[in-house]
């Protein structure tokens, strides 16, 4: 185990903003994480859990031992009669693990393409994109408790999904932020495969293409094109992806805000509640292109925030509580961050 000191963070966060580790340790196994545990310094520091650096912002120096997470490794674990049961590990890129499993003939995370980020982050943030979510294809996980070091493997219902939210994400006594390190993850793809295709812009490409059963491959391919089409690529330009969350409301506020803007794009869910697109709520007060200091709003998809090559995490911050301001300010919504601000 080597101990890297005072390592800036740039190249390991997608934003691309420029912040130091103190220290950092590169996890590719559990056995590292029980190394860390047991060494005589490093076991006693607090400790911050890094993976693709695709879900935060930095906006200091981290004090905290810095656990880059590199555990690697995908395979097919299980091939029953109703699923295939596949394991990656948490230091894989997520989009290699799609792309990986539609190679080896394992549909299900079609959908998901393109999302950035690694494997262990998918189920902290329930990713979801084009009507599938992380929880819709997930088994289990494993996870060293980084206090006492022991592997224990969590269900769905123990990670407690909901929308962009896990037990990961939540504090307290009963949540593990902060407490645990997930090392690998294993999915569940239900056979035989069934095509997700209710996502508005995967029904304009089977109209443009006259193509009306799709295959896994195809479906992959159109989301691919979708999200290069409107989002930027994070080594291009630096970028957390969608940064705010589409927020849900009743039917009745809807109702209310459709009378004054009749445009609203907003999708009915299926316990009667509305999502809005957060994304046209932002358009729609006028940020779309606009900056400030190095952050700015994406000219495509303002629901993207970018670092427009000199951003710090703090001007990321100050454009985003400028956002929800206006947002509030006109529709009376409070939009809520997906990224954790470090």
């Amino acid at each position: 185990m080597s101990i890297e000191q005072d390592v800036n963070l740039k190249p390991f966060n997608s934003f691309g903003l420029s912040t130091f580790a103190k220290r950092l340790v590169r996890i590719r196994s559990e056995a590292d994480v029980r190394r860390v545990l047991d060494h005589p310094d490093l076991g006693l520091s607090p400790k911050f859990i890094l993976g693709g650096g695709s879900n935060i912002v930095l906006t200091r120096d981290i004090d905290d031992v810095v656990l880059k997470l590199e555990v690697l490794g995908m395979r097919l674990v299980e091939a029953r009669h109703d699923a295939w049961i596949v394991e990656a590990g948490a230091g894989e890129a997520w989009h290699a693990l799609v792309a990986w499993t539609l190679e080896q003939g394992y549909p299900g995370l079609e959908n998901l393409a393109l999302i950035p980020g690694t494997v262990g982050a998918s189920p902290v943030q329930n990713i979801g994109a084009y009507g599938v979510e992380l929880k819709d294809r997930f088994d289990s996980l494993d996870a060293v408790d980084l206090v006492t070091g022991r592997t224990v493997t969590l269900t769905a219902s123990q990670c407690r999904f909901g929308y962009r939210d896990s037990v990961f994400k939540q504090g307290g006594f009963a949540g593990l932020a902060g407490k645990s390190i997930i090392t690998r993850v294993r999915f569940r793809l239900p056979r035989p495969w069934q095509p997700a295709l209710e996502y508005l812009e995967l029904q304009r490409k089977m109209v443009e293409t006259g193509i009306t059963a799709p295959d896994a491959r195809q479906i992959f391919d159109w989301v691919c094109a979708v999200r290069r089409a409107k989002l930027p690529d994070p080594a291009v330009i630096g970028n957390a992806g969608s940064f705010f969350k589409n927020p849900v409301v009743t039917e009745e506020q809807c109702r209310d805000i459709i009378g004054r803007d009749p445009g609203i794009v907003h999708y009915p869910m299926p316990d009667g509640t509305i999502k809005l697109a957060a994304g046209w709520l932002i358009d729609a007060c006028g940020w779309k292109g606009k900056s400030i200091g190095g952050a700015g709003v994406y000219e495509k998809q303002a629901l993207v925030l970018v670092n427009r090559g000199n951003a710090s995490g703090a001007e990321v911050v100050t454009l985003a509580r400028a956002i929800q301001e206006s947002v509030y300010g006109r529709f009376g919504i409070r939009l809520e961050p997906e990224p954790v601000v470090v």
